[in-house]
């Protein structure tokens, strides 16, 4: 089906250091194809394309297609197998030290299977500016969750907030453990990651937000004057007028803040504070 052999032999095999599960389902492939909603003319980056199972749908429907992969053999094999497409560039790397939107070199599309031990990182990697247009990505289903999750639920966090201030994350389907090869232990999920129009923070302002509502939920359970004496250093006084000029009650929690509602706050606490 999506496996077959290149010209010099059997395919790669699975490295457990870079995390390698090999999507192999047909249908789940198509879904993160389809989600991308390329019209043909998009530059398309993918990360980590294993041995090509879903760059072979991208290659019948990008522009360019960019795809990213660390794994030696794999790139080699991947060179091989698209040799006869000219909109083809196999990138041998690790995709975090890779500028995404400088090869891109203009607007661009995201895919990927990403390696669960990485999955964070290389979100946050993707969110720095020039930010792709859209992006859809393979990640294990906990995290996909926390990344969706609304505020007030048990999966909502740091990583909610902080990708949620600056794009919109939808959670599109789930994948069992039996759609790849090797199965993982967990389950998995499609993801599309959106960067917003109106972001809540400027980017000057996004480095201190993260930090801040990063230590915030450190203190989850903490009410918010609490939590704002800490990361500040500031007394109770003090904290309360900060979280007045921010319009939040001294008695919430972190886990019931919107990412608006955490950039008032960040807004409004001392300059000097904690992680300016």
């Amino acid at each position: 089906m999506d496996e077959r052999p290149p010209k010099g032999g059997g395919l790669p095999r699975p490295r457990k250091r870079f995390g390698q599960h090999f999507l192999r389902d047909r249908g789940v492939l198509t879904r993160i194809a389809d989600a991308l909603q390329l019209t043909g003319s998009e530059t398309v980056v993918e990360i980590g394309p294993g041995r090509g199972a879903l760059t072979d749908l991208l290659v019948e429907r990008a522009g360019r297609l960019l795809a990213i992969e660390v794994d030696r053999d794999l790139a080699a094999h991947l060179r091989e197998r698209y040799a006869d497409r000219s909109h083809v560039l196999v990138v041998e790397a690790d995709v975090l030290t890779v500028d995404l939107g400088q090869l891109a070199g203009g607007e661009y599309v995201l895919a990927g299977n990403v390696p669960y031990y990485i999955t964070t990182p290389i979100l946050f990697h993707a969110l720095q500016h020039p930010r792709p247009l859209r992006a859809v990505y393979l990640v294990q289903r906990e995290v996909a969750e926390r990344a969706a999750a609304a505020p007030g639920g048990k999966e909502y966090g740091a990583l909610s907030v902080n990708v949620q201030s600056v794009a919109r994350v939808e959670l599109l389907s789930r994948v069992p453990p039996g759609a790849f090869q090797p199965p993982p232990q967990v389950d998995s999920a499609v993801i599309r990651v959106t960067p917003r129009p109106d972001p809540v923070v400027a980017p000057d302002e996004e480095a201190r937000f993260r930090s801040v509502v990063q230590e915030a939920f450190g203190l989850r359970r903490k009410q918010l004057r609490r939590v704002v004496r800490t990361i500040a250093r500031l007394d109770a006084e003090r904290a309360d007028a900060v979280l007045a000029a921010a319009g939040l009650a001294p008695e919430a929690r972190p886990e019931t803040l919107s990412p608006e509602a955490f950039a008032r706050l960040v807004r409004a606490l001392p300059a000097g504070g904690a992680s300016a």
